[in-house]
């Protein structure tokens, strides 16, 4: 199909699309969402209100549920947030039911909420589902509500694709890329760098305690997800080389991640991609990582190292082999395995063959 797409775009109801990041989800929904709209297509978003305004892009209305008094009395209601989700996601495909086949070509569900997917026999027009996490209940619920599901599956891994397959048996594996162009090749330099959301499942503890094993200053870079984990288990360990350096834009952090002579990766659950390994990947940083999830997947011996989970020990000593590894040839990785071409074209090939 050499016509433009009309995509209708459906990432987090509950955060904006935009610098910095809130997480690696909306980092990747921008990037995709830029990589269409370079390439002639005509991409709506629908996404919490304040996306960056650089994108260029048609925002679909969020609509919020307004309760009565006697409403949010009832003790059985669930949280405001997720009501806020609930009904936004609601109206949502309810419009698209009514006449988004006037409007769009495709609809890519790229939120990690289960209405898209439950109320997908509504639309008459194809919907694609990107499979970011692990099973969870709601979702495979949602997958389950109609058989078959109308739904077209990716996965962001030939990991995460396994993990569903019992209840999605044939999700199509459209590993999420980087731009090349801005995370660009950096020089290296003296100390270790970690990159993430604070929290518990990404484990930067655990990345400060292999620095200090292994005698080198670590920069960590990210949005603190839960105070009190940062609080109990990651500020103790600040001080005499290890420093937290704050929530940058992905300039700053590309130049951040260029400037190290690697990257440490280190996740305390299944890790359904890990987009930092191919932002380190591009930017010619070689990682030290565990052996979790899909981090085998995008490293090879050229550019990497795995240990076993949780085990700082021998973490610590493989980081002297990784940053004696070839920049050049975790560049290449990059560019060959997770470059945002490579998740574009996918993308794009998936959607006119639906289209068509």
């Amino acid at each position: 199909m050499s016509d433009p797409l009309r995509i209708a775009l459906l990432a987090s109801a509950r955060f904006p699309v935009r610098e910095p990041f809130a997480g690696g989800l909306e980092a990747h929904t921008w990037t995709l969402a830029r990589a269409l709209t370079d390439r002639g297509h005509r991409v709506e978003l629908f996404a919490a209100p304040g996306c960056d305004p650089a994108l260029g892009l048609r925002e679909l209305p969020v609509h919020r549920p307004v309760l009565t008094e006697a409403a949010r009395a009832d003790v059985s209601m669930p949280g405001a947030d997720w009501m806020a989700e609930h009904h936004a996601y609601l109206r949502l495909m309810l419009d698209l039911a009514r006449d988004g086949e006037h409007h769009y070509d495709v609809v890519h569900n790229n939120s990690l909420h289960h209405l898209p997917v439950a109320m997908a026999p509504a639309l008459r027009l194809p919907l694609v589902t990107t499979l970011h996490t692990p099973p969870t209940p709601w979702l495979e619920s949602a997958v389950q509500a109609v058989d078959p599901c109308p739904v077209t599956f990716t996965a962001v891994s030939a990991h995460t694709a396994a993990a569903w397959r019992a209840t999605v048996p044939a999700a199509r594996v459209v590993r999420n890329g980087v731009d090349t162009r801005l995370w660009s090749p950096g020089t290296g330099g003296p100390y270790l760098v970690w990159t993430g959301r604070l929290v518990p499942e990404k484990g930067p503890h655990l990345a400060a305690e292999a620095a200090c094993k292994a005698g080198l200053p670590l920069l960590m870079a990210g949005p603190v997800g839960d105070r009190r984990y940062v609080t109990d288990y990651v500020e103790p360990l600040l001080g005499d080389g290890i420093d937290y350096v704050g929530h940058l834009g992905r300039g700053e952090l590309a130049a951040l991640v260029g400037g190290a002579a690697a990257a440490l990766v280190t996740p305390c659950w299944d890790e359904p991609y890990g987009l930092v390994v191919a932002e380190a990947l591009a930017c010619g940083t070689p990682v030290c990582g565990f052996d979790r999830g899909a981090l085998g997947e995008i490293l090879t011996p050229e550019c990497g190292r795995l240990a076993p989970p949780d085990d700082t020990a021998v973490l610590a000593e493989l980081i002297h082999e990784t940053v004696r590894l070839d920049r050049r040839a975790a560049r290449e990785r990059a560019e060959r395995f997770c470059s945002l071409t490579a998740m574009a074209d996918g993308y794009t090939a998936l959607y006119e063959e639906l289209a068509a």
